[in-house]
């Protein structure tokens, strides 16, 4: 755990916008032509992001809840890459299996956006077709990667896929494993667009640095940025500095400060 910092003492919007985009893989001299100022989102272009950060960014989630939990054994293939290159930028991600904080490189979208709400997740097209399912299965597999066989299918939308690899994992857990599986749940309802009820299933779960941030990252994106700060304070302070979901819960976290 990180030490405990008061919402006051949050850096300025401009580094932590330096510092999520460093994240991305950002070249140097962009990063350093950052100042006090909000720098035009032209004037920082985000590289790809690199699979093999993209994939342990994935497991980050199912570590907060299984700490002896590791991504080194775990292979991604090109089916996974492809997916990474290919993915459309996000703004309202959850703290979940499969997600990575890389998904949000439209900065400029979401620091000019005036309805919040107008950027969280929506049903579309499924990703990479019948390949990433074809994986998912491989990894479905081992008993203990049923939630991130869900997480790649739900990132990829295939959601019904996603809901029964779930509901395996479902019918398998450990007590240990429940809390994880929980915000699993409420992970796939909010990226099928199922905003209302993810929230609903948040706040009904036992706090930890991914619920905590998934609470406030649902209350921002619902309007609500009052109660969105200190539950988003308190998840950064529970995760890393050099973690990407603790830089883009910093970003979050300056984006609720901002709202009135």
């Amino acid at each position: 755990m990180t030490e405990s910092r008061k919402p006051s003492s949050q850096p300025a919007l401009s580094e932590l916008m330096a510092r999520f985009l460093e994240r991305h893989a950002l070249a140097p001299s962009a990063a350093s032509q950052l100042s006090d100022e909000v720098v035009p989102y032209e004037a920082v272009p985000a590289q790809p992001v690199e699979p093999r950060l993209a994939w342990d960014e994935a497991h980050a989630a199912l570590r907060c809840f299984i700490p002896e939990m590791a991504s080194d054994g775990r292979q991604f293939t090109a089916d996974w890459s492809t997916l990474v290159a290919s993915y459309e930028p996000a703004m309202a991600i959850a703290f979940c299996a499969g997600n990575f904080p890389q998904l949000v490189r439209d900065v400029h979208t979401l620091l000019t956006a005036k309805d919040l709400s107008k950027l969280c997740p929506a049903p579309g097209q499924p990703h990479c077709g019948e390949a990433i399912t074809s994986w998912a299965a491989q990894l479905a597999q081992t008993k203990q990667d049923f939630l991130l066989a869900a997480g790649v299918c739900r990132l990829a939308r295939h959601f019904d896929q996603a809901e029964e690899y779930w509901k395996q994992a479902g019918k398998q857990i450990t007590t240990e494993w429940k809390p994880a599986w929980l915000n699993e749940r409420a992970g796939l309802a909010w990226h099928r667009g199922q905003t209302a009820l993810a929230d609903e299933l948040w706040q009904k779960q036992t706090p930890s640095a991914p619920v905590l941030f998934n609470r406030g990252m649902a209350a921002l994106f619902l309007n609500r940025p009052k109660e969105a700060r200190p539950l988003l304070n308190q998840a950064v302070e529970q995760l890393p500095e050099d973690d990407g979901w603790h830089h883009l819960g910093r970003l979050y976290l300056a984006l609720a400060e901002m709202s009135n």
